[in-house]
């Protein structure tokens, strides 16, 4: 049976707009499209998407005007960004301002329908109302974050330590398979840097919250990926990396001080 929650595709080419909504159509009761910031707007006046799927790049209100909008309308509301490569720091930016998450192009529908259900999970964890357990550990001081996906903590010897921000990682049931870089690779901020594959078959995608050199990747992950669910700011770390513009990358994150 479809979930009950309603989703609005909003982007100027309706082959693109069709073949979003198709992937979602068979899992959520409603599945609308607008072709334009405008209409989506108007369409989310009258019904009050719960996810709302816009392109970031689009002529007169674009994908970050449209996130504006709705946002000072209804603070609950879920914004996720569709963008390609050259925009991917502007996605990164746009999460800072009240986005949930951001797909860059290509993807495919497993990821698309991963992070629209990680989006409505969220949301009712956060609420008090999902069924996975909520976060009660406490956040070690000195990180910063790509809201809901990753932080960053700087070290004594000037490198950084990666890991995997909590709420991307509460929905996950029973990690399955873990795709991590290499060390010597280089990750720009907002690039992917570990892939999840769960026991229900989705996928969730952790992104580099700064630009640099992998150092190492904690190995300890191979055996006990559990790690990244129950202990995430500890032994569920993922990368240390050597930053090569950390000033400019923190402004884009959000720090976790409580």
């Amino acid at each position: 049976m479809p979930e009950n929650a309603k989703i609005l595709v909003v982007d100027d080419e309706l082959p693109v707009c069709k073949s979003i909504a198709s992937a979602l159509s068979d899992r959520y009761t409603v599945v609308d499209i607008a072709l334009s910031g405008e209409e989506a707007l108007k369409k989310d006046t009258a019904a009050e998407y719960d996810v709302v799927i816009s392109d970031l790049m689009m002529p007169g209100i674009s994908g970050m005007d449209l996130l504006n909008s709705l946002k000072r309308r209804r603070s609950d509301v879920l914004v996720i960004l569709v963008t390609g490569y050259p925009s991917i720091r502007t996605a990164v930016q746009a999460i800072r301002l009240g986005a949930f998450d951001y797909l860059p192009k290509p993807f495919t529908p497993v990821e698309l329908r991963s992070m629209v259900s990680r989006a409505l999970a969220t949301r009712a964890l956060e609420a008090g109302t999902g069924d996975e357990p909520r976060f009660a550990g406490e956040i070690p001081a000195g990180r910063y974050a790509i809201q809901r996906n990753s932080w960053v903590t700087v070290e004594t010897d000037g490198a950084v330590r990666v890991g995997p921000h909590h709420a991307l990682t509460a929905p996950v049931r029973k990690i399955t398979n873990l795709e991590l870089p290499a060390p010597g690779e280089m990750r720009y901020q907002g690039e992917v840097c570990l892939r999840i594959t769960d026991g229900r078959h989705m996928v969730h995608r952790m992104w580099s919250p700064v630009t640099g050199e992998i150092l190492e990747v904690n190995k300890a992950l191979k055996d006990q990926p559990e790690f990244l669910v129950i202990d995430p700011y500890g032994q569920g770390w993922v990368l240390k990396v050597r930053p090569t513009n950390l000033e400019a990358d923190l402004k884009n994150l959000v720090s976790l001080e409580t």
